[in-house]
């Protein structure tokens, strides 16, 4: 792990930054891009960009194509099925395990986050609304210590993310429920049976969400 400001090798930017750009729905589900505009969007050489998506294939983020062109996979409402199975046992989990670790700086530092969820609400913003609300989830997680469950938990943001992007494209961020507040209320007492069934309540609010979207899409 890199320490604390120290800056990352350019290989290591890319990849994270191409991975923002699927994670957060900057690219959309079935739209080929070429490498080379992906060079061009990221300022980058083709070396590091090529090395990107060779992680980001593995991780079943991105698909090659033909032509020099990548392209994130569409999402069937079986395969979402498949990562909400996943996401409903994995996720509540994680927190679960999370609780007794974390810090009064913790859950500031993830009350912070909520806050900026609800701002990016209240604003409309659908890239802050999803980088905020993935890092609220992901901070949280990462306190568990579970290095498996976290790496299933990684690919199945990747893989969910971009299907969010399209269902809140299409109806917004008004209305958006979340159950941040109630886990938070739950980590400031310490009960780590009630953070789980919380973020168990709010992933299945956007399960919920997903699901009649693709539903719709399909019909």
């Amino acid at each position: 792990m890199n320490a604390p400001g120290a800056k990352l090798p350019e290989h290591e930017r890319t990849y994270r930054a191409l991975r923002e750009m699927v994670l957060y729905g900057e690219l959309s589900p079935g739209q080929p891009v070429t490498i080379q505009g992906l060079v061009e969007a990221l300022g980058v050489g083709m070396t590091p960009v090529r090395e990107a998506i060779r992680r980001l294939t593995s991780q079943g983020a991105l698909m090659l194509k033909g032509n020099r062109r990548v392209q994130v996979p569409e999402m069937t409402l079986e395969q979402y099925g498949e990562l909400a199975l996943i996401r409903r046992t994995v996720e509540p989990e994680l927190a679960r395990r999370a609780t007794p670790r974390l810090t009064d700086d913790d859950i500031a530092d993830l009350a912070a986050e909520d806050a900026l969820v609800d701002a990016a609400i209240e604003k409309g913003d659908v890239r802050g609304y999803l980088a905020h609300n993935h890092l609220f989830h992901a901070k949280l997680y990462a306190r568990s210590g579970a290095e498996v469950l976290m790496s299933l938990f990684d690919i199945v943001a990747l893989r969910a993310g971009p299907s969010l992007r399209v269902m809140l494209g299409r109806h917004g961020t008004a209305n958006l429920p979340d159950m941040h507040r109630e886990a938070l209320a739950a980590m400031r007492a310490r009960d780590a049976e009630a953070v789980a069934a919380a973020i168990l309540g709010d992933i299945e609010q956007g399960i919920t969400q997903v699901t009649r979207s693709l539903t719709r899409a399909k019909s």
